[in-house]
Order: structure tokens, then sequence, then C-alpha cells
């Protein structure tokens, strides 16, 4: 891969050009040229202390990089979090290591929220700079710089301080630390960005052991995965990047850690991910259980209980909470800020957390079902709190809601709602059969009935051959896909084939799939990319109902839509670029799943990738 290694442009680097690191309470995003161009410290849901991805001249950045080189190369090292930039040029080669030390007990120093930096010549000798220029809060705070002689830099400003340690000596430039250094074969250059903690001067060899500590952990945890199908290396790849959504003091997950990156570029679909969806966290257990990872899947049940239980009586699950649990998530817009090549507005909070979303009580039961027969039992009191739950969803499922894409363009009954309705009590009434739990196993019979029919009578339509956005309307949507993965429809359902079919025919692209068909009704009326979610259902929809090969072969193009590090935006551009928000737990959670159902499929029917695929 080759890049501009001069001077950076005015534009921000492209979304993909990105890899992730993270400690399991925030992550930073690392540009294939060794720059820091977003981090949130010190979590996820922090205001930025880096930002460049959403304003070049004030968002803040921390760069390491090497003169006079050719190419920039990207990897994680084996089985890890660990990004290794390597600088190549015929007389020179140096090697960047990025990391965070993850909070567990096994790395000592994970108290301390902090990003290493590492550089290593391994050929020839070359020129190294380092630029810290943070900006603090969103870049609405101003700070002063401090060089430390033998130590580093101190950035403090009201929100908060930013303690730069370095192995070599810095000087202050604006509101910048600087450092220019030759390095010669075998030197290295040592940095640590912390988020306060004490001022103190590398001890020798430090970096290194926090290296291997890292390195130890992210080994140690993946080696817990129980697949081993024909997809691991992307199998794995998703599972840590899901564990690094986690935060780990509340088990919460985040959709994404990023906000604001457009799904398409100038327009306004430009949203705050960086907080917990019910509908993602749940399937993002699914996923992570499939794997063997049921510590992670325990930790989101009881920040779930949590939710329940602090539910005002008679009322409904939020959409979406703070990591922390708290509900108000105010949306507001930066003005300041130019936007991730000029998309605006950026937003912070999400107003999407006062949305009604009936769907969300469906992915919520059929995660606690599955936990409750693979990992743990469900205990009494989450279980009286879930049943409160499901006798509000009783009364109110039937009212117009906003919908699994969050559309604000007035509410309807979507299909899709609906669907998970039934889903609710269909796993409730397992749940209860099961464990014997006291239920309204009658009401919640009835209640699933009367859903199911109401999708099959009211959102069926004879004249498109299809299953419908909505009753009375003629949009596809392919959240519909899901049927048979939640065992709505069997796969070969004649309605849902015929279903599939016309979303082939108008939702479906060189083999990626469109949410929807956006003609302004959802309240929008930007254009946006192809839902990488809605491609891997479509994998998973088409191997359920026996088109392996085809399948096969669209999975396998989808791996190519990954960047160069196999990570996923939310969606992608009519040229393949990344839009959306980076890394995105959904799209990575979908893989998971596509891939452990395709293996299956694949193994059973000895099927190759089909030549004559329908696209």
């Amino acid at each position: 891969m080759k890049h501009d290694i001069g001077p950076r442009q005015t534009i921000a680097p492209p979304i993909e050009d990105h890899g992730v690191i993270g400690d399991l309470h925030t992550v930073a995003l690392v540009g294939v040229d060794g720059t820091i161009d977003w981090c949130c410290l010190p979590r996820f849901d922090a205001p930025s202390v880096f930002g460049t991805l959403l304003d070049t001249e004030r968002g803040g950045s921390f760069s390491v990089r090497v003169r006079d080189v050719e190419r920039t190369k990207q990897m994680y090292l084996p089985d890890s979090n660990v990004l290794l930039t390597r600088f190549l040029a015929e007389a020179a080669v140096a090697e960047l290591y990025d990391f965070m030390v993850p909070d567990h007990p096994s790395c000592p120093a994970s108290s301390v929220r902090q990003i290493v930096r590492q550089v290593r010549m391994v050929r020839g000798s070359a020129t190294v700079e380092v630029e810290c220029r943070p900006a603090f809060d969103y870049a609405r705070a101003p700070h002063t710089v401090e060089v430390v002689e033998g130590v580093g830099a101190v950035f403090t400003g009201p929100a908060g301080t930013l303690v730069l340690r370095s192995s070599v000596p810095l000087r202050a430039e604006g509101d910048a630390a600087v450092a220019t250094v030759v390095l010669e074969r075998g030197r290295t250059l040592e940095l640590a960005a912390q988020w306060g903690g004490d001022i103190r001067p590398f001890a020798p060899g430090e970096a290194s052991r926090l290296l291997d500590d890292t390195l130890r952990y992210w080994d140690g945890w993946l080696r817990r995965s129980t697949y081993q199908g024909r997809y691991r290396e992307a199998v794995e790849r998703s599972a840590l990047v899901l564990k690094l959504l986690v935060h780990q003091p509340t088990g919460a997950l985040v959709a994404a850690p990023t906000t604001s990156l457009p799904e398409f570029l100038g327009g306004g679909r430009n949203w705050d991910y960086r907080y917990t969806w019910v509908r993602d966290a749940a399937f993002t257990l699914y996923a992570l259980m499939r794997l063997g990872f049921t510590e992670e899947a325990a930790a989101f049940i009881d920040w779930l209980h949590h939710r329940c239980m602090e539910a005002p009586p008679g009322t409904g699950l939020q959409v979406l909470y703070g990591i922390d649990g708290r509900s108000e998530l105010p949306e507001t817009v930066l003005d300041h800020l130019a936007g991730y090549r000029g998309s605006r507005p950026v937003r912070i909070g999400n107003a999407a957390a006062n949305q009604l979303q009936l769907d969300i009580h469906g992915e919520l039961m059929d995660s606690v079902y599955l936990y409750n027969k693979y990992g743990e039992p469900i205990s009494y009191e989450l279980w009286e709190a879930l049943s409160r739950q499901l006798e509000w969803l009783e009364k109110h499922w039937e009212d117009p809601d906003d919908g699994i894409w969050e559309t604000r363009g007035g509410r309807r009954r979507f299909t899709y709602s609906a669907l998970m309705t039934w889903v609710a009590f269909e796993r409730a009434m397992r749940i209860a059969r099961h464990r014997g739990m006291p239920a309204p196993v009658e009401r919640w019979r009835d209640a699933a009935a009367t859903a199911y029919r109401y999708v099959q009578e009211e959102c069926w339509s004879p004249e498109l051959g299809a299953y419908v956005q909505y009753a009375e309307s003629r949009t596809l949507d392919a959240s519909l896909l899901v049927m048979p993965l939640v065992k709505f429809a069997g796969p070969s359902d004649p309605r849902f084939l015929s279903t599939v079919r016309r979303l082939e025919d108008e939702l479906v692209s060189d083999s990626l799939v469109h949410r929807y068909r956006t003609d302004g009704t959802d309240g929008f009326g930007d254009r946006e990319g192809t839902f990488n979610l809605c491609s891997f259902w479509y994998v998973e929809a088409l191997a359920r109902a026996g088109r392996v090969g085809e399948a096969r072969y669209i999975f396998e193009k989808m791996i190519t839509h990954a960047n160069h590090l196999g990570l996923y935006a939310e969606e992608i551009g009519a040229a393949g670029e990344a839009l959306g928000n980076f890394p995105q737990a959904f799209t990575h959670l979908a893989l998971i799943s596509a891939a452990t159902n395709l293996d299956r499929a694949v193994t059973a029917n000895r099927a190759p990738a089909s030549r004559h695929c329908r696209l």
C-alpha cells in the first residue's frame, strides 16, 4: 500500500485507512501514516482529545512520522490488538508499535489510561518526527504546554491533563510538543500519552514490558475461542474488535467508538455511536457466545439487569444508554468542527434515546434465552424485571414506532417491530417452559400469535410478492432477511424466498445490500451506502435457504470490502469506500454469525463458490 508520506493533506484520511487499539475503556484510531486521528479519554464517551478525523485543523492529533520513506504498511501482531505500522524505504525500515494496556489484573500498568508508542529502527537510519497536539473537549477547551526535562510534556486545561512521556527530549511549539531524532539500526524511541497520572520518566525497558503484558493478555483471551471453521482469520479479528468495544467496568458495548462519520459524504446522516444500544449489545452477546466468550455475555447480562431494574414502573426500556447506564443523552451540534471531509453537522449525544423502537424487546429476549440455555441460568430477579417489560410490550406493541433504522419521518407500524414482538413472547415462553418460571403463558401465547398473524396478513404484499417495510407500503426492507434467523419463517418458506428475490431485484447491488430505498419519507432525504449488516444477513439467509454456493461467493466478496486490517465501518460507498462510524460492532457481529452458519452449510453441502450468482 503506497501512501503520501510527505506533509499531511488538509482533508482527513479515508476512514478505512485506520487501525484501532484499545484498553477496554476507550480506543484510538491510528492512520496508516502513524497519526492518531481519534481518541476520547479516559473512556469511549468522553470528549475527544485527538479528533483530526472531524477537523484536520482544529481536531488535534498525535503523529509519529519517518522522513523519506516510500511506503507504509500495517498489520496486527498475531492474535492481538497490538498494531504495527512499518515505514519502508530503500535505505531504511522503521517499525511503530501502537497499543493500549488492557484493564486486566494480568497487566500491572492497566490502571492508567495510556497510549504506548514504540519506534524501532530495523534497517538503516532515518529521521523520526513526533508531534503531539491535543485538542481537549472536542477542540473547545484551550490548554497549556509545559516541557519537563527528562520526562516529556504536560498538557493542562480545564478539561483535564494529558502527560506525554518520552525517551527523547521534547520541545514546545505553540500548543504542541514536538521532537526530531535520528534513529540508527537497533535504536528505539518510546512514547506514552497518558490521561493524568504520575509524571515520571520511562524506566529502562518499560515499553517493551508493557508490550509483552499486552500481547500475553490478548493471546490468552483469544485462546478461549471455540471457533474452528474455515473463516477463522476474519472471525477472530471480528471477535478482537468486539472485545475492544466492550467497556470493561460495566460490561456495556458501544455501537462504535466514533461520532459523526458520515453515511454519505456531504450528507446529514452523521450520528454519535459511542453508546450502548440494547439491540446491538444483544446481537453481540449472541455472537460472542457462539465463540465461547461467556464471560463477556455474563457482564452484559448484568448490565442489562440493572437497566431493567431501573426502568420506571409502566415503562419500556430505552433504545440506548450511556455505557454507565445513564439515560439522558441530549443531542447537540458542534458547529466549530468542519466534519469528516466537510460532512456536517458534527453531533454528540443521540436523540434516538428518546425514540420508540419496539423491536428491541425481541432482540433482548432472544439473547437472554440463548444465555439462559448456553451460559448460566438467569436469576429470578432478572426474570421478574423482564416480565414487567413484556407486560408493557403487551400493551404497546401495536403502537406506531420509529423502527430499527431510527427514521425521523414519523412513526409507523413497522413489520420488523411486529416480527420481533413475536420473537420476544416466543422466547419468553421457551424460558418459562425450560426453567418452570412463573409466567402468564396463555397471554404471551396470544400476543405472539397476534403479532405473527399481523406480519403474515397485513405486512405481506401479494402484488409485490414480498413482505414490506410496514403495512400497506410498497417499500422493501432488508431487515426482514432475519426471518429465518429468528425462526419466524423456514429458510425455504415460499413467502420468504419470494421476498429475497424482490430484495435482490431492488436492494442488492454487486452483492451489497441497501437497507431500503431512500425516497425522503424517512425524514432525511440523503443517499447512503450499502449496509454491511444487511449484506451479512443476506449471506446467512442464502446459506440457510440452500443457495450455499452463492452465499459463499458473496461472503468472500464481503471479506474484500474490509480494510487492510480486516475492519469494517457501518456502510460501503459506491466506489468501495468505508462510510459511517468505524469500526462498527453491528457489522462484525453479523460477520461472525454469517461465517459460523455458512461454514456449517458448506461442510454439509461441500458447495464451491457459485459462478452463476443472481446479482
